[in-house]
């Protein structure tokens, strides 16, 4: 009996030692493989009958550190978010150049700066019109062209996003299919378990690299995997997430507006519950950082805009003076949209073709007019100039062009107008602002208020864009602001198409932003045409309001006898700049003409009791030198909070600050890479095959294998004599 269970002891002995030698061989040959950890198998006794009957081994097994794995997930998660971002600042920071670069907004809106200081000197000179022109061109092309391109930036890294949940989904496919094979072969008792799950944590760390994730195993060995918010992904079926890209975006699509689609699980929006990964960086790009960067061109923008414009309305030019002047804000009742003119009154004077006055009025003084409705306004206008005993100009007209723009001409290249404010009626008085107050939907309340009256109505403009005023913005609030209402509100919608007053909502006191963006939304007759949401910006939100057909928008409030509104003013809701660096360009009859551009403003002649245009005067040209020279007042837009400073400096600044964000982006995408790989260093030490230990271990096995082969041949030998005795 002993030599046959020393025969059996040391066959079971050869078998286990050439089992150990294959397991060996495969380690060797998978030194290499990237996600292969080092196989062992245990040894054990097999005793049957309570008599030793030699050795067998146990399952495979892989050495893994499951605390090491976990920091590698953790870590490329970070690196993920941090490669989703940094790949888009880079773009980003080369697309605005550098704060002192040649080729960067700044440095376009010095030019220019240089351009109108120059024109300033001497306005009489065809070079130094042509020269602004040309830098201010290259400033609104320069405005066009980054927007452009920030949305395109935008629309790629949301079509990033949509790869990346494609990418996600093989991936959830590609596990499922990994937890199957590996629970059935589990209870088949199966060889190549460990291998699997190898590719199971190789899938687990490219899933980490694109969105957050936790995970746990059953006892089966399946895998379950949730995000770090609870979203399951995998739990024996496969989560798959969904996300359509946008075809175009624009400078008012956003997420929260719901011009961007999320990103869903099981039909349920998880966009704010990603957490990391190369998804909620690509997220932090197109829905914050880009965005942010662009309101700051667009208060850009529009600052420029409206403070040229300004100046540029209080002028004309000489000897090109404009016959014809065409408004550019679009009234979409004039004859129930009023307006009130104080402190000063408009002087009207028609010239002839050597800049002598031919006839002179002002609205107040001369024509009667100082409050209602702007019909009746333009009608008086209309009327002195075609009366003998005004300008006596009988093909001259004051009117209103089909998009509502205030239209002012003298009918013959002969004449021509200018307009200007002045502190009083008084022929000759000192040229101020006047003040306008509009009463916007025909209610009898006065809505807003301006200053300068052709300025009001954009009848010399310098910039234009091609939105109307369209869109509305609050000031940045928190999400959970408290009205302080004490009684009902309404707010009254009007636009082009719809006319005064077309639809309205009740604001309660107790109601919350989101619930006045949910009563616009939700209006039958508002939604139509009008979409409200609550927009990120900086460290709060902004109240939107955006007529989608881009028509002429008035929003106006009201409430019932003896009650307190204040609504508008609270939220500081007003036309936005929004969108406004995508279209700004010089007016085109500026750019066909650039002897319109104004330098100057009537001057008046004591002796002559009358107005008179000199070629050489640069009031006006001084003045816009002064809107880039003296700070401006910037409101809060994005990362950047409101401050008055130069429009040079603020262009400089988010500039900048894209310039520090990339940085900062770059330095830890390298932390996070250096210590991804640090971890799989580690990892490789513990886990991955070590030529020199397998190389021991062959040595030891083969050992095994010949000691057991020369017992066997031994106890052979042996019982072979013995049966021969006994024969």
């Amino acid at each position: 009996m002993a030599l046959l269970s020393g025969l059996q002891t040391s066959l079971s002995g050869m078998k286990v030692a050439q089992s150990q030698l294959e397991l060996i061989g495969r380690n060797v040959a998978n030194v290499d493989t990237e996600g292969y950890t080092r196989k062992t198998m245990a040894q054990k006794n097999v005793v049957l009958a309570g008599q030793n009957a030699g050795v067998a081994l146990g399952n495979i097994t892989r050495t893994v550190d499951e605390g090491l794995l976990r920091s590698f997930l953790s870590a490329n998660n970070a690196y993920g978010t941090a490669n989703g971002k940094s790949q888009y600042l880079n773009k980003t920071e080369t697309l605005l150049g550098t704060p002192e670069g040649d080729d960067s907004i700044s440095a376009s809106v010095a030019d220019l700066q240089a351009a109108f200081n120059t024109f300033s000197t001497d306005v009489t000179s065809a070079t130094g019109r042509y020269n602004l022109l040309n830098a201010a061109n290259t400033v609104t092309s320069r405005l066009n062209y980054l927007s452009q391109e920030i949305q395109k930036l935008r629309g790629d890294a949301d079509m990033s996003i949509k790869e990346d949940v494609d990418q996600i989904n093989n991936l959830l496919d590609e596990l499922k299919t990994l937890n199957d094979k590996i629970v059935k072969y589990q209870v088949l008792g199966y060889d190549g378990v460990a291998d699997l799950q190898d590719q199971r944590d190789s899938a687990l760390r490219d899933l980490s690299g694109l969105i957050d994730i936790n995970y746990f195993t059953r006892e089966n060995g399946e895998m379950v995997i949730q995000t770090k918010n609870g979203v399951t992904l995998l739990d024996r079926d496969a989560h798959h997430l969904s996300h359509s890209s946008i075809a175009q975006a624009s400078a008012t699509s956003s997420y929260a507006g719901g011009g961007i689609t999320g990103i869903y699980v099981d039909g349920v929006d998880i966009t704010n519950q990603i957490a990391g990964g190369e998804i909620q960086g690509l997220i932090e790009i197109r829905d914050v950082t880009l965005p942010s960067l662009q309101s700051q061109l667009d208060e850009l923008a529009g600052v420029l805009k409206t403070q040229i414009n300004n100046i540029h309305n209080q002028g004309t030019a000489y000897p090109n003076t404009p016959s014809n002047l065409t408004g550019t804000r679009s009234f979409i009742d004039p004859n129930a949209q009023n307006i009130r003119i104080e402190n000063g009154d408009v002087r009207f004077i028609i010239f002839d073709s050597e800049g002598n006055q031919v006839a002179t009025t002002n609205l107040n003084g001369g024509l009667g007019f100082t409050e209602g409705s702007i019909a009746d306004m333009t009608q008086r206008i209309n009327d002195w100039l075609q009366s003998p005993n005004g300008a006596n100009l009988p093909q001259a007209s004051a009117s209103f062009d089909d998009d509502g723009h205030l239209v002012i001409d003298t009918g013959d290249s002969e004449y021509s107008v200018a307009i200007m404010d002045e502190v009083s009626s008084t022929i000759g008085s000192e040229q101020g602002s006047v003040s306008i107050s509009f009463d916007a939907n025909g209610d009898g309340t006065y809505d807003r208020s301006a200053e300068g009256f052709s300025s009001f109505f954009g009848l010399n403009d310098f910039f234009v864009s091609n939105t109307n005023e369209a869109i509305y913005d609050s000031k940045v609030v928190s999400k959970g602001m408290n009205l302080g209402l004490k009684n009902v509100v309404t707010l009254n919608f009007s636009d082009t198409s719809h006319g005064l007053n077309y639809g309205a909502i009740n604001i309660y006191p107790n109601d919350s932003l989101q619930t006045i963006v949910d009563k616009i939304n939700n209006d039958p007759v508002l939604n139509e045409n009008l979409q409200a949401a609550l927009v990120p910006n900086g460290n709060g939100y902004v109240l939107r309001i955006v007529n989608s057909s881009g028509e002429q928008l008035e929003i106006t409030e009201s409430v019932a006898p003896g009650g307190q509104g204040g609504v508008i003013e609270k939220l500081g809701l007003a036309p936005s700049n929004a969108a406004v660096s995508s279209s700004i360009s010089v007016r085109e009859e500026l750019q066909t003409t650039p002897a319109l551009i104004a330098n100057g403003s009537p001057q008046y002649d004591v002796a002559s009791s009358e107005y008179k245009l000199n070629q050489a005067s640069n009031t006006i040209a001084n003045e816009m030198v002064k809107v880039f020279t003296e700070t401006q007042s910037f409101g809060q837009s994005g990362t950047l909070s409101a401050m008055s400073t130069t429009l040079s400096n603020y262009a400089s600044t988010f500039v900048g600050n894209i310039a520090t964000e990339t940085n900062e982006a770059s330095k830890a995408l390298a932390y996070q890479q250096e210590l991804t790989s640090s971890i799989s260093t580690k990892e490789a030490q513990i886990s991955g095959v070590d030529m020199d230990e397998e190389l021991s271990q062959l040595i030891v096995y083969q050992q095994s294998y010949a000691a057991c082969a020369q017992m066997f041949t031994a106890s052979k030998e042996i019982l072979d004599m013995l049966l021969g005795m006994v024969k």
